[in-house]
């Protein structure tokens, strides 16, 4: 007689009533994004929130304020820099979300039976959850938001939190017993989650439909709608602390959103205005493949949502029905109604993370009917050995442990110095009590970090030039603008171009004036000239004399991960090291021009060293001079 698998040894390390594998849901990912996190401040809106995060003030249109409560508490932790403790926030909420997968997949499950042995009928269940939630945590989307401050997996970890709530009081009402506190507290977590992140609402559509087809009745109890929008603006009430903080002046106070208008000018993004852009098919079709199951979770893990569809259309297809509108609403806004043009589709990407979210859960599922297939061909006796269970978790177990191969390379941020090494390579660059003008926001808000939180040059201003324009902004740096001409005039009115000219040649007789690479190539000067001292340029007058080319900054310079490449590249790390090879291109050409043709040379070298398709300019530089090799 063969012997029956035992997993007895769990209740030995773990509590009664503690399920293990929900445990491993969570610490396995967990594990994984603390293995790979980022050491510091990183590109993008890395800088700003973490800014926003330690002084508890007010990020980017909306400002994200739950993103910023949730992980405030985890700058009081006694290791790492403020960077690396508000990056682990992240890592924690994103092994929420992962473990929130694990609890989804399992109720779906739980009535569900593939094997009359109910010791395999239960492992195979939590099998299923461990797998589909390990997978999700290893897609290429998640993971990358894991690495370092995102406010994108704790959205996913609420709108999973609603869902599960929603099938609970689903199954109540089937039973005869309702249960209207549920739809509470998910009303109650939606108008919260606006707080993370605007996109939860187009979720709303699959959550009204799934109470519809449930108890379309809902909608005709008065009380009870009464009470679920209470609750929803009770949640929605964490705004408030965006207008309460911003009385206190916080050292980032993005919006100043004290009164109303500026609240409602903050929460209604109309800091960004865009301009209408045609749209061909070809944009079209690349804003439909910002959602992209296959790359997220290959072909076998669509494949796998796909068979689970079809499964659960037998038994649960009010559970097939809001997914498929899901997908449908969030396509018809995001690739529809935004219309994103070309540069920024790889924003859009990460709004369709609980989307992956609940196309995992459907992998879980796939899985688990899978094996029941497997099982019924197989028709192997009442009772599994060993051998059974090992090829169960190789069945369910294959598709995260490849994910993790195939998207560990490219997700390992531990080394990523890139942007902190920019950031302070170039407050290195500046004289005492200098001025910068910084351009894009990648550039300037690893400064804002360095400066705000790190205390790093603080005898330095960095104004950001697209926000000349703002007279709440101009009201943050008072010891630049307080008597400032742009304060009498209509900046509204004027580009960014404008004001940052006005405000150079007020500032350039008082002050040393510098501004950045994207500043230097995004504006052109005819009344001045940029002259290069590293990363940065000094503003002079036309009428001043030229001098020499100060070269020993690039001695001072930290390069990590610039000469030896590290795996992670998003596109504006790959940009700062662009930039690193461009200016030491243009540092060795001017030498090459006043004749210091060692030094120059020495320059065009680390150029090529630095960006190998840097070659041809390097060769068209030597040509020029007589010197080609």
């Amino acid at each position: 007689m063969k012997k029956k698998i035992s997993f007895g040894f769990w209740k030995h390390i773990l509590p009664e009533g503690v399920d293990p594998y929900l445990i491993l849901a969570f610490t396995i990912p967990f594990a994984v994004y603390m293995a790979t996190l980022a050491p510091s401040v990183t590109f993008f809106d890395s800088g700003e929130f973490l800014t926003a995060t330690y002084s508890l003030g007010s990020a980017h249109s909306p400002g994200y304020p739950l993103f910023l409560m949730y992980a405030k508490p985890f700058t009081w932790l006694p290791f790492g820099n403020i960077a690396f403790r508000i990056n682990m926030a992240t890592a924690f909420s994103s092994s929420l979300a992962c473990m929130s997968v694990y609890l989804l997949t399992i109720h779906l499950l739980k009535e569900v039976r593939i094997a009359e042995d109910e010791r395999l009928a239960g492992f195979a269940v939590k099998a299923a959850g461990l797998a589909a939630a390990l997978a999700f945590g290893v897609t290429p989307r998640l993971w990358l938001q894991s690495n370092h401050d995102k406010p994108y997996p704790i959205l996913a970890f609420i709108t999973a939190i609603i869902f599960l709530l929603l099938l609970k009081w689903r199954e109540h009402f089937k039973n005869g017993n309702e249960q209207p506190a549920y739809i509470y507290a998910c009303t109650f977590l939606a108008g919260m989650s606006m707080a993370a992140h605007q996109s939860v609402v187009l979720l709303l559509p699959s959550w009204f439909l799934l109470i519809m087809l449930t108890d379309w009745r809902m909608i005709l109890r008065i009380k009870e709608l009464i009470l679920a929008t209470a609750f929803a603006l009770f949640g929605f009430s964490v705004h408030l602390y965006l207008p309460l903080r911003a009385t206190q002046n916080p050292l980032l106070n993005w919006g100043d959103p004290k009164t109303y208008g500026q609240f409602m000018w903050h929460f209604l993004r109309k800091g960004y205005p865009s301009e209408p852009h045609p749209r061909d098919a070809a944009l079209w079709w690349a804003q439909i493949k910002a959602f992209n199951i296959p790359h997220e979770f290959t072909w076998l893990g669509g494949v796998l949502a796909v068979f689970a569809l079809v499964c659960l259309w037998r038994r649960q297809r009010e559970v097939v029905i809001v997914y498929g509108v899901g997908v449908v609403t969030f396509l018809a806004v995001i690739a529809g109604y935004l219309n994103t043009p070309y540069e920024t589709i790889f924003l859009t990407e990460e709004f369709f993370t609980p989307l992956y979210l609940l196309t995992a859960v459907l992998i879980g599922v796939g899985l688990f009917h899978l094996l029941g297939f497997a099982l019924r061909k197989a028709q192997l006796p009442g009772h599994y050995d060993l051998r059974v269970y090992l090829l169960a978790g190789v069945m369910f177990f294959v598709l995260p442990v490849s994910l993790c191969a195939v998207n560990y390379y490219e997700n390992d941020q531990h080394n990523n110095y890139i942007a902190y090494d920019y950031a302070t390579n170039s407050l290195r660059s500046l004289p005492q009590n200098a001025i910068m003008f910084t351009w894009g926001d990648s550039g300037a808000f690893p400064l804002w970090y360095l400066q705000g939180v790190e205390r790093m040059r603080e005898d330095v201003d960095l104004p950001h030039t697209p926000h000349l324009v703002f007279d709440w902004y101009l009201d943050s740096m008072p010891r630049v603008f307080r008597n400032s001409n742009l304060r009498r005039v209509d900046t509204q009115s004027l580009d960014p171009e404008n004001c940052l000219r006005i405000a150079i040649a007020e500032k350039i007789d008082q002050r040393p004036v510098f501004i950045d690479f994207s500043t230097r190539y995004s504006v052109t000067f005819n009344e001045y000239i940029p002259v290069q001292k590293g990363l940065v340029y000094r503003i002079r007058r036309s009428s001043e004399p030229v001098g020499l080319p100060d070269i020993s900054v690039w001695e001072n310079y930290n390069n990590r991960g610039i000469l030896e490449k590290i795996s992670f590249l998003d596109l504006d790390t790959g940009k700062a090291i662009l930039i690193y090879a461009n200016s030491y291109l243009e540092t060795g050409e001017f030498l090459l021009s006043i004749g210091r043709s060692n030094e120059g040379m020495r320059m065009l070298v680390m150029a090529e060293q630095i960006s190998p398709e840097m070659k041809p300019n390097v060769q068209q530089v030597l040509v020029r001079y007589g010197l080609a090799r």
